[in-house]
């Protein structure tokens, strides 16, 4: 939530500056003291590049104490609600406080082994991925060397560094940090977009566990009044939106099966770009149907 603009921040005194920027980087304040004195900033990317330059040029000693500083995904911390109130967002946001007692284990069993082998926690940017995405990304990068770990995570934390400045400062540009997923349905058969089409996304996890993301109906344009997802990345991952079509075309007097022949249509879609423009329309008559990804 924003609540402050680049204008107080430029003009606010040094300790106060640093407060209000003490967490962008996870409990490591001397990156906002490092680029105090660097004000004013013109734009928020400014101020987001000055600290991520302050970062690299703080050595790989200070760097692996930042990593250091980022606690384990779904981990003891996490259940013990001791976490910051940033990375406790935004474990949430990827569902990591919901996990049942297996998913739980398999995320014990992954800290501990990248803790075992590269000296630092395991980082993403959960924000940009689902649960099953995280769980894919953490096996692949188990097999990295170390060094390349220290470079990826680092890359990762610019991100979530990112993320937390554009949701907590107010400015004239935005960070180009959130992608797009949005729908809309064509009634092919009777050559008009269709109206009051129930519609659910589900977010698919592991062992195709579903989790509803969103739900709605199209409007007179056979769209949604706003996107699915927007305004924030669309986590990388697998979805399924699922439209109720049956009582549509029987409300328009088309002659039906009984029971139709279409009464629910799924589409399944996977996202590979978090910051992506994803449109998932749906081409539907009583009998057929088709999809494609547009802009």
């Amino acid at each position: 939530m924003t609540s402050l603009s680049l204008d107080t921040l430029n003009a606010a005194a040094e300790p106060d500056f640093v407060a209000a920027l003490g967490g962008i980087f996870e409990h490591s304040p001397w990156a906002a003291e490092a680029v105090v004195a660097a004000r004013p900033f013109g734009s928020l990317a400014a101020l987001l590049d000055a600290m991520v330059a302050a970062v690299r040029a703080a050595g790989p000693e200070r760097q692996r104490t930042l990593l250091a500083a980022h606690p384990d995904l779904a981990g003891k911390a996490a259940r013990a609600g001791a976490l910051t109130a940033e990375s406790t967002a935004e474990q949430a946001s990827a569902g990591l406080d919901r996990l049942t007692e297996d998913e739980y284990a398999a995320f014990h069993r992954l800290n501990d082994a990248y803790q075992h082998k590269h000296g630092i926690p395991f980082i993403v940017c959960v924000r940009r991925h689902t649960k099953a995405s995280i769980l894919t990304q953490f096996e692949r990068r188990l097999a990295n060397d170390s060094a390349t770990e220290h470079a990826t995570a680092l890359d990762e934390v610019f991100r979530i560094a990112a993320l937390r400045l554009d949701q907590l400062v107010a400015a004239p540009d935005k960070l180009p940090l959130a992608g797009r997923l949005s729908t809309h349905v064509l009634d092919t058969h009777g050559g008009t977009p269709a109206k009051g089409i129930p519609l659910t996304l589900f977010e698919i996890g592991p062992g195709d566990a579903r989790r509803v993301v969103a739900q709605t109906v199209t409007n007179h344009d056979g769209r949604t009044d706003g996107p699915l997802i927007g305004g924030r990345p669309v986590p990388i991952g697998t979805y399924e939106l699922v439209f109720e079509v049956g009582a549509y075309f029987a409300a328009r007097g088309v002659a039906l099966a009984d029971p139709p022949f279409l009464d629910t249509v799924p589409l399944r879609f996977s996202v590979a770009e978090a910051e992506g423009h994803y449109h998932v329309p749906l081409l539907v008559t009583p009998w057929s149907f088709s999809t494609y990804r547009g802009s």
